[in-house]
């Protein structure tokens, strides 16, 4: 009679103790640099009151579509739509008076001559100044960012590394966390319809300066 042979298998689980972590430090760092306004935002805007408001509209879409032909006439300068607004106006008894209707054009462009030279001709041509900003373009930002980036690392490493070493430990990054920040974009003028309409001349506009911030905040770990 043939003996079966079974072979039983047995596994086991060990359990290995993980190394325990060593006490952890929070640090912060940050780095600013200036960066150069070379953009410039203006708004321009038509602006029309009335009784009717399809006449309006047409009005205000007509004074739009002859600033569209003069900016478009620079290509250095891109334009887009902004805000668009018919509301009624209303009298002491809370009935319609009138209606108002207001359509804007948002100017933008590294060139400060062309976008001044411009804000003249759209006036002359009865369209308001809303505001104009001047700021870093996006890749003039970034490539200050960029370098606050890295010097803001290089400050942490350098507060970490006196700390540990006031502590005579050894350490390690456990988290970082990276926060980019700044001034905002600066307001060059501002003003109504009535301010902005006595005369066609270039608006005076220069550059500066804007500071690009870099925020390093984390934790560094401690050996034991």
């Amino acid at each position: 009679m043939k003996k079966t042979l079974i072979a039983l298998l047995t596994s086991a689980t060990f359990a290995v103790p993980l190394a325990q972590a060593g006490a952890t430090i929070e640090l912060a760092a940050e780095a600013s640099r200036p960066a150069a306004n070379d953009m410039v935002r203006a708004s321009i805007y038509s602006e029309s009151a009335g009784n009717n408001p399809a006449d309006l509209a047409r009005k205000v879409n007509q004074e739009i579509a002859e600033a569209l032909k003069v900016i478009r006439e620079k290509p250095a300068v891109s334009v887009k739509t902004g805000q668009q607004s018919t509301y009624p106006v209303y009298g002491k008894d809370q009935k319609i008076e009138s209606w108002r209707m207001r359509s804007e054009l948002i100017l933008e462009s590294k060139e400060l001559a062309t976008v001044s030279e411009l804000i003249g001709k759209l006036q002359q041509m009865r369209l308001a100044l809303g505001s104009v900003s001047q700021m870093p373009a996006p890749e003039t930002r970034r490539k200050v960012e960029d370098e606050t980036t890295r010097d803001a690392i290089r400050a942490f490493q350098s507060r970490a590394a006196v700390a540990a070493d006031q502590l005579g430990k050894a350490w390690k990054i456990k988290q970082l966390n990276i926060q980019q920040g700044g001034s905002m974009p600066m307001p060059v003028m501002r003003a109504g319809r009535g301010a902005m309409m006595a005369e066609a001349a270039p608006a005076p506009l220069e550059a500066g300066e804007s500071q690009v911030t870099t925020t390093i905040s984390g934790q560094i770990e401690l050996a034991d």
